[in-house]
């Protein structure tokens, strides 16, 4: 993928979904995989010529595992003139010497996203992004139907009503191929993932499976993300779509059931695991 690709892709789900204000102060969560350095890439060509203007930083929670080296996440941010802070937790630690976690995954997206939240508001920030791609998207939805008999995926745009952060996923429409693609064609200073649990989660079994299911049909990642794209979840009617009291009420019900959502799904299944 050629970067005035990621540019477009990026643009037409912020517009679609109304991801950025003018006068945003957004903290980017930088896992030092492919994903968070892509949308990096992206959020930096874009506020060059974007009309509404918006301030980045850089933020990656360190979980504290032996050989994580962020100093090529810095060398980038330093490029791109954005601020970058690492966050030093124990959160390795507290997982799988403490806790001894066999599926650890649900608690350490929580630990994280708490670390990070705390950072941006610290920070100065009203925003906070995440990278996930539209594979994510589709995985999640799939495993919301899988472990929890429901049809779900995360928003474009989630509101946190305890922290008055907004979390917003510019790269929706971007494929995990095309990000493959990104980080080889551009040579992204990709960090390697120290976690135990690495290619060992139920994320990863989705995918196997919706690469067996692509043999047989082709079509299936385009048809299941327009199923999502095209259904009545929170979050997902376009700015174009509904109307100022439509936004209004959407607004209510993503204030009160963020949390809940938040801790039913998007902490077991969201994110670069």
């Amino acid at each position: 993928m050629k970067l005035q690709r990621l540019y477009s892709l990026t643009r037409q789900a912020i517009d679609d979904y109304h991801l950025i204000d003018d006068g945003d102060r957004i903290a980017v969560g930088i896992s030092g995989g492919k994903d968070s350095l892509t949308l990096l890439y992206a959020l930096h060509g874009l506020r060059r010529f974007y009309p509404k203007k918006f301030e980045l930083c850089a933020v990656t929670v360190d979980l504290g595992f032996e050989g994580f080296d962020p100093e090529p996440v810095k060398t980038l941010c330093e490029r791109f003139l954005v601020p970058y802070t690492v966050i030093p937790t124990d959160i390795g630690k507290i997982l799988f010497q403490a806790r001894k976690e066999t599926n650890p995954c649900a608690l350490c997206a929580k630990l994280r996203k708490g670390a990070l939240n705390k950072a941006a508001l610290d920070l100065g920030c009203n925003k906070v992004a995440y990278a996930h791609h539209q594979d994510d998207v589709i995985e999640t939805a799939l495993l919301s139907l899988f472990y929890e008999g429901r049809f779900y995926s995360f928003a474009p745009c989630t509101y946190l009503d305890r922290t008055k952060l907004q979390v917003i996923r510019p790269m929706i429409y971007v494929s995990e191929a095309d990000v493959v693609g990104f980080r080889n064609r551009y040579e992204l200073p990709v960090c390697q993932n120290p976690c135990p649990a690495d290619g060992y989660t139920k994320r990863e079994y989705v995918k196997k499976i919706t690469k067996f299911l692509l043999q047989e049909n082709p079509h299936i990642k385009e048809n299941l993300f327009h199923a999502v794209v095209s259904s009545t979840l929170p979050g997902w009617q376009k700015s174009d779509d509904i109307s100022l009291a439509e936004k209004i009420s959407l607004s209510d019900v993503l204030s009160s059931d963020t949390e809940s959502d938040q801790k039913s799904q998007e902490e077991p299944y969201d994110g670069e695991c």
